[in-house]
């Protein structure tokens, strides 16, 4: 590999997004400490908070109760999906004025190719970028921005001076003040793994620097470690896609949504919410696993092997089964959290030729694939739900399976109800993402 002698990729990371479109769209909260929780409850936890909030000590995961005893003029909102996902899409409208966006890495994270554009203009486009969110998205919605030769450095560069970051980490400069970064604000370096480098004497990013690629391999015990190395010297290595292997969602709750009953009723909404998505990607599951919580923590798991499928019929009549398996094990008071995942994928062609299936439960197959099918083609063409299997209600806190997650974005499909409760109309969502 020859190492890049210019600008290459640009990485946009944008600061507390949740709390800071928060403070675009609601002049009250500009000034003032403001944390975005879960779901409306002194119980439930902080996802994001503003930078005002952490620096009385706020962090992600913090109660909300704990929040407010360390900053009492702490402001708290209940989480609005939709409205971060809508804006996500108008951020990615504002950036495409000026330059492609290759990949969305997450709802706030984003990159661009420059391509063989000198430096001169890299930089010109990237501080053109900035002005045009500044003035189609707000001045409180800030971006911090990295330019480098791989992506993994643009991200780090992006990060190094938080909020409202530009920093250029040119390969002709490295390692430069790369060596000043500690080792746990690179991306792919945990806790778990820092502990490890750190038993291989590799402290700081100078050690990890001056070490070769084999003894990154050898530590990390995988090929991501010297493709790490390679990155973090100026290397734009590509990471080979990942094959899809499971569709999930999880739900903590609350209140009387801890009963038995009330657990089967999210359940089953998180089941058809992951096999919508799974019909709209083109896939089959042949396996279905859940697992509850109670309020001790303690958990029960199962799982369930079935004939490929990806009607919302079939998948709920596994869960079913499953949920029954998992009270068979216990009989837990509260339900505190369920989690369901779809695997065992397979593409959707060739479904009627699966061979261990008779004749009878074929045609049946095909009628409750080609019912989900068209349930989904009527929600899509009026962008709400207007057919469901069984009722569907939400839990406190809304947002059973559209919330946001790193490397997932829900579609606007997901979001219909709440749309149509504010009188707004449907918006369309980015391929990309």
């Amino acid at each position: 590999m020859k190492l890049p002698q210019k600008l290459t990729t640009l990485y946009i990371d944008f600061d507390a997004y949740f709390a800071n479109v928060e403070k675009q769209l609601s002049s009250a909260h500009i000034h003032q400490p403001l944390g975005v929780s879960a779901f409306p409850s002194e119980h439930s936890a902080l996802i994001a908070q503003c930078y005002v909030a952490k620096a009385f000590g706020l962090h992600r995961g913090i109660k909300v109760k704990e929040a407010k005893a360390l900053c009492p003029d702490l402001h708290v909102v209940s989480a609005r999906h939709d409205v971060y996902v809508k804006m996500h899409h108008k951020i990615l409208h504002a950036i495409e004025k000026h330059i492609p966006v290759k990949k969305v890495w997450s709802v706030d994270e984003m990159e661009c190719d420059f391509g063989p554009l000198k430096d001169s203009e890299c930089i010109r486009i990237a501080k053109d970028i900035k002005e045009q969110l500044k003035q189609d998205i707000g001045s409180h919605i800030t971006p911090s921005i990295g330019l480098s030769s791989s992506n993994l450095l643009a991200k780090i560069a992006a990060e190094m001076n938080k909020p409202n970051a530009f920093e250029v980490l040119h390969p002709c400069d490295l390692p430069g003040r790369l060596l000043d970064v500690p080792l746990r604000d690179v991306p792919g370096i945990a806790k778990a793994m820092e502990k490890r480098l750190k038993q291989a004497d590799i402290n700081s990013i100078k050690d990890f620097w001056y070490s070769s690629p084999k003894q990154m391999r050898a530590i990390f015990r995988s090929v991501e470690g010297e493709r790490l190395w390679w990155m973090l010297h100026g290397y734009p290595v590509d990471k080979a896609p990942t094959q899809r292997a499971m569709f999930g969602h999880s739900r903590q709750l609350s209140g009387e949504w801890t009963s038995r009953k009330r657990a089967w009723d999210c359940l089953r909404l998180l089941a058809c919410q992951a096999a919508r998505r799974m019909r709209k990607d083109g896939f089959l599951a042949s396996k279905l696993s859940i697992s509850i919580k109670d309020q001790d923590k303690n958990k029960w798991a199962a799982e369930c092997v079935f004939a490929p499928a990806h009607d919302d019929h079939t998948i709920l009549r596994q869960t079913s089964k499953a949920l029954h398996s998992c009270y068979r094990q216990a009989d837990p008071k509260n339900v505190k959290q369920v989690h369901i995942t779809l695997h065992g994928l397979t593409r959707d062609e060739g479904l009627t030729e699966n061979i261990f299936l008779s004749e009878g439960r074929r045609k049946r197959a095909e009628r409750l694939s080609r019912l989900s099918d068209a349930i989904d083609a009527t929600n899509s063409r009026f962008s709400q739900d207007l057919v469901t299997v069984g009722p569907q209600e939400q839990p406190p806190g809304d947002y059973a399976g559209g919330k946001i997650a790193f490397g997932r974005i829900p579609d606007a499909a997901a979001y219909a109800k709440h749309v149509q409760a504010r009188g707004e109309r449907p918006y369309k969502t980015n391929k990309r993402a």
